[in-house]
């Protein structure tokens, strides 16, 4: 099983001091992470794309590219590229670029995203919200299987024997899809072989099992084999030398940001009681310290057979220096004991 990070690159002022870094400096810190997060032997490094003023990157592509030449080893992903208000043809061409950077480590996560803000911003209407992402899916893995390329669209150009450029290394450029819990988008992805990302952020990890099962079934049905298809578990949390003190020392930054998401959707006001729920043996988070991260990724990976496991450190202003030593405990504690357990198989793969 693969282990690895994603980040949405927060940029939030801290929830104690009310203060907030220079973007230049939260770049760098970044920078620094997915450096350590190779040195320690993780596999993958996800970047999120947003366009909203709490969190830095907007261009995955370009962040991932500048990684790529501080890097040697690790993988380089977007998590999530929104694809339904993006180009398929220059979302191809950025990862493939990336791809040939970093000397064949490049994916692309595609999905619908968790804000709306891109929509109006790129000039699309909400109104053709499932149609865009559907078409503009299609064209991406046209773009990636065929070169010249023909299609034909309602939300684009049509293309007529036009090569799309740079090709990448990699034959074929991974393309996963994110899924929230829409089972229409789990079977989405298994209909056309596609690796299959869910995130799991909230409530109990068993609800999602069913998914997973659909996915499976999907995948059979539409003559894939089982023993290709490959799903990541997407979760939040943070490691730490001690349980008690990593749990203290992170709730504030937890209900800063869950409690301002919150407002904006009605949800009920974050509590100490919700989180110390999450971050229980059987909650969606993992927050502790590196024996209860490895004991709750094996749980899950018994519930899921996941192929790959990425976790958000990141969250809100959550200071780099407790961002880097999760890193360095997740690489040099957790994912070597987990490797071993499992061998390098997967249980239900």
């Amino acid at each position: 099983m693969q282990l690895g990070l994603y980040s949405f690159v927060d940029h939030q002022a801290d929830p104690s001091t009310g203060a907030k870094i220079e973007p230049q400096l939260r770049m760098q810190n970044l920078l620094e992470e997915i450096k350590l997060a190779d040195e320690v032997g993780l596999d993958v490094f996800g970047i999120g794309e947003h366009h909203r003023p709490d969190y830095l990157v907007s261009s995955p592509a370009t962040v991932l590219a500048a990684a790529a030449t501080i890097t040697k080893n690790i993988r380089l992903t977007s998590a999530v590229t929104v694809l339904s208000s993006d180009d398929p043809v220059r979302v191809f061409q950025d990862f493939a670029t990336v791809d040939l950077i970093s000397n064949g480590r490049a994916e692309i996560m595609v999905g619908r995203g968790s804000f709306i803000e891109s929509f109006p911003l790129f000039g699309y209407n909400l109104d053709d919200y499932d149609e865009l992402f559907s078409e503009k899916l299609e064209l991406l893995l046209k773009i990636r299987d065929d070169n010249p390329v023909n299609w034909v669209g309602r939300h684009r150009a049509s293309l007529h024997r036009q090569a799309v450029l740079p090709r990448p290394l990699q034959n074929p450029l991974p393309i996963w899809i994110a899924v929230g819990g829409t089972p229409a988008s789990v079977i989405r992805a298994a209909t056309l072989g596609l690796p299959v990302a869910i995130a799991i952020i909230g409530g109990s990890p068993r609800r999602f099992v069913p998914l997973v099962d659909m996915y499976r079934d999907a995948a059979v049905k539409a003559g894939h084999d089982l023993n290709k298809l490959q799903i990541s578990i997407n979760s939040h949390g943070l490691i730490g030398d001690d349980s008690a003190d990593i749990a203290d020392k992170t709730y504030p930054y937890y209900a800063d940001v869950m409690g301002r998401i919150g407002r904006e959707r009605g949800w009920p006001p974050y509590s100490r009681r919700q989180y110390n729920m999450q971050i229980q043996p059987e909650g969606a988070d993992f927050i502790g310290d590196p024996n209860q991260m490895i004991d709750k990724i094996l749980w899950e990976h018994e519930l899921f057979g996941n192929t790959r496991f990425l976790v958000q450190f990141s969250m809100g202003a959550i200071p780099h220096g407790m961002v880097m030593r999760a890193i360095e405990l997740y690489g040099t504690k957790v994912a070597p004991a987990v490797r071993a357990a499992l061998g390098g198989g997967n249980a239900r793969l």
